[in-house]
C-alpha cells in the first residue's frame, strides 16, 4: 500500500526543511568571513580555505553514501545529514584556528553528501510522475536559506549579538526536524539494477557514455558557477564597485530572491512538460552571458540587476535538472546517479575555493571573469546533451 497524500506531504515538507538550513550553511562561512577571519587569526583567503573543505568531506562519503542509500533506504540516510551538520555548526564556532575549522568543514560537507543520497532518491520516490519539479523544489528551499541568512547576520552585527547565533539557530532547526523525520514516512525503494536474462548487467551505449561523461560533467560547471558567485559576490561588491558592507550583503540577497524566481519560473515550465534538455540550455546560456556582464560593466545598478538573473538562471535549479536528466537516462540505479553527479559537484567546492583563493591575491574580479570560462564551459555541455538526446522521451 502505498502513502496517503498527507503522509507523502510530511515527508516532503521535512525534507525540503532541511534544504533551508543547508541553503544557510552554504553561505554562513562567507558570510562570517570577518569575524572567523579574526577568530582565527587569518586573512579572507584562510576562510576561503576553510570553505574548501566542504569539498573534501562530500567527496569522502557521497559516492558510497549514494550507492548504499540504494541498498539500506532513504531515510536512515537523512538522519545521518543531521547527526552530521548539526556538530558543524556548534563546532566552528568554537574553533581556536583555521585546522579545527576544517575539520568541522569536513564534517558539513558529508552531511551534505548524507542529506543529498537520501533526499534525492526520496522526493523521486514520491512524486515519480514529476520528479524534476521535486527536485527543484530542493533548490527553492535553499535559496530561502540563502535569502534569509546575510539578512539573519546583519540583524546580528548591528545589536551587537554573538556571530555564533546564527549557528546556533541553524542547529536548533536541525534538532527539531530530525525528530519530525524520524516519525515520517518514506516510499519503497524503485531503485532495483535491471538485467539481461542471462543475468549480465545491459552495457551502456557509445551514446549512454556521452550523456554519462557530459551530465557528470555538468555536475561539475553547474555547481561551480553558482558557487563561487554565492561565496564571493559580497566581495566582489565591496572590492570592485566599493560598497559598504551591508548593501554588498544584500546583492547575496538579490541573487537568492532570483534564484527563488527562477525555481518558481522551472517548476512552472516542468509542469507544462516543457523539455528539461532546453530549460537547462537557456539557463546556461543565459548566466554565461550576465557573467561576462556583470564582470565587464562595473556600475551598481548592473550587479544588482546581475545578482538576479544569475541567481535566476545558475542557481533556480538547473543543477537539479541535470540530475533529473541523467536519472530518467539511467532510471536503474537512482542513489548511485546522485552519488556520481554530486561527486562532481564536491570535486567543485573542494577545487574551487582554493583556485579562489589564489585569484584572491590577483584581484576579486579575476574571480568573476574565472566564473565566466566555468559557464562557457557549461553551455558547451549542455549543447551536447541537447543534440544527444533530441529523440529522448524525457519528463
Amino acid at each position: 500500500m502505498g502513502l496517503t497524500r498527507n503522509e507523502r506531504l510530511r515527508t516532503s515538507i521535512s525534507l525540503y526543511i532541511n534544504y533551508l538550513v543547508h541553503g544557510m550553511a552554504i553561505v554562513i562561512l562567507a558570510q562570517n568571513m570577518t569575524m572567523l577571519s579574526k577568530q582565527w587569526g587569518v586573512t579572507d583567503a584562510g576562510v576561503s580555505f576553510v570553505i574548501s573543505s566542504l569539498g573534501i568531506g562530500r567527496l569522502i562519503v557521497l559516492y558510497i553514501s549514494g550507492v548504499l542509500s540504494d541498498k539500506y533506504g532513504r531515510r536512515v540516510f537523512v538522519q545521518l545529514g543531521i547527526l552530521t551538520y548539526i556538530p558543524f555548526f556548534i563546532g566552528i564556532t568554537f574553533s581556536p584556528n583555521i585546522y579545527v575549522g576544517y575539520f568541522f568543514g569536513i564534517l558539513a560537507g558529508m552531511a551534505n553528501s548524507f542529506l543529498d543520497s537520501g533526499t534525492y532518491p526520496a522526493l523521486m520516490e514520491l512524486y515519480p510522475e514529476n520528479p524534476t519539479t521535486a527536485n527543484i523544489l530542493i533548490k527553492a528551499f535553499a535559496s530561502i536559506g540563502e535569502l534569509i541568512l546575510p539578512i539573519l547576520v546583519t540583524v546580528i552585527e548591528y545589536y551587537h549579538v554573538w556571530f555564533g547565533a546564527s549557528f546556533m539557530v541553524c542547529s536548533i532547526i536541525f534538532a527539531i526536524n530530525f525528530f519530525v523525520i524520524s516519525g515520517s514516512k518514506f516510499p519503497k525503494l524503485s531503485t532495483v539494477v535491471k538485467e539481461k536474462s542471462d543475468g549480465i548487467k545491459a552495457k551502456l551505449s557509445s551514446k549512454d557514455k556521452i550523456n554519462a561523461i557530459a551530465l557528470t560533467l555538468y555536475g561539475y560547471v553547474s555547481m561551480s558557477t553558482f558557487y563561487l558567485v554565492s561565496q564571493w559576490l559580497t566581495k566582489y561588491g565591496q572590492a570592485v564597485l566599493n560598497m559598504n558592507t551591508a548593501h554588498a550583503r544584500y546583492l547575496v540577497s538579490i541573487y537568492s530572491v532570483g534564484s527563488i524566481a527562477g525555481v518558481i519560473a522551472s517548476t512552472i515550465l516542468t509542469g507544462l512538460h516543457f523539455r528539461s534538455t532546453y530549460l537547462m540550455f537557456a539557463s546556461t546560456l543565459t548566466s554565461f552571458i550576465t557573467l561576462v556582464v556583470v564582470s565587464t560593466v562595473l556600475v551598481q545598478p548592473v550587479l544588482f540587476i546581475g545578482s538576479f538573473v544569475i541567481g535566476f538562471t545558475a542557481a533556480g535549479g538547473v543543477m537539479q535538472v541535470g540530475l533529473t536528466i541523467m536519472s530518467e537516462l539511467f532510471p536503474d540505479r537512482k542513489g548511485f546517479i546522485t552519488g556520481v553527479y554530486y561527486t562532481a559537484g564536491s570535486l567543485s567546492s573542494f577545487t574551487i575555493p582554493i583556485v579562489t583563493g589564489y585569484l584572491y591575491k590577483i584581484s576579486v574580479q579575476s574571480i568573476m571573469l574565472f566564473d565566466c570560462f566555468i559557464a562557457a564551459v557549461g553551455v558547451l555541455i549542455s549543447v551536447v546533451i541537447l543534440l544527444n538526446t533530441r529523440r529522448v522521451k524525457l519528463v
